[in-house]
């Protein structure tokens, strides 16, 4: 059996408490220690995403402990993986503070809602979500098996789920919002 670099080595302490800040004002902004409010426009996915998270989270730290497709360098990996945490965490929570009340856990979009158009969102259009790549990625990186950071990023897929709410709320189709930004 395996032991990745997380429980491996002294320095993997650094990545705990990265990983215990990370997910702390995840969990606190989307409501899943209180229960989130149920929302019409989302349907179901932020309840899917926080269970696809955890299942992905989970499978990721059980398949790291299989000695198959280990990330040569486990200490550079662990390194690098929590560096990507602390920077991926960092952009999270900017985005957090650009879209101030707008900026929710729960796939909504309002008639009122101004499309934000500068800093990162200049440059990517879901830069929360990059973030949440960032992370998934560190942590993934971190765990030293490639499976793990497969599965982990597999997951990623939700941007579209925002751009579908943002179509139905403007009027415009897909294809129109897309040439729009």
């Amino acid at each position: 059996m395996h032991e990745p670099p997380v429980f491996a080595f002294t320095e993997a302490a650094l990545f705990w408490v990265a990983f215990v800040w990370a997910f702390l004002p995840e969990i606190r902004h989307s409501g899943i220690v209180a229960g989130a409010p149920s929302n019409t426009q989302d349907a179901g996915t932020l309840r899917l995403i926080n269970i696809g998270s955890n299942v992905a989270l989970l499978s990721a730290f059980i398949v790291s402990f299989l000695p198959w497709l280990v990330i040569p360098y486990p200490r550079i990996a662990l390194s690098a993986g929590t560096g990507l945490l602390v920077v991926g965490s960092l952009l999270r929570r900017y985005c957090f503070r650009i879209l101030g009340k707008y900026f929710t856990a729960a796939v909504t979009v309002s008639a009122d809602q101004p499309v934000i158009d500068e800093d990162p969102y200049r440059w990517i259009r879901h830069p929360g979500y990059a973030a949440g790549f960032v992370v998934f990625f560190g942590i993934g990186l971190a765990l030293g098996n490639w499976l793990s950071l497969i599965i982990l990023l597999n997951f990623l897929d939700l941007a579209d789920v925002e751009t579908v709410l943002a179509c139905l709320v403007s009027g415009k189709d897909g294809l129109a919002l897309r040439a729009s930004e």
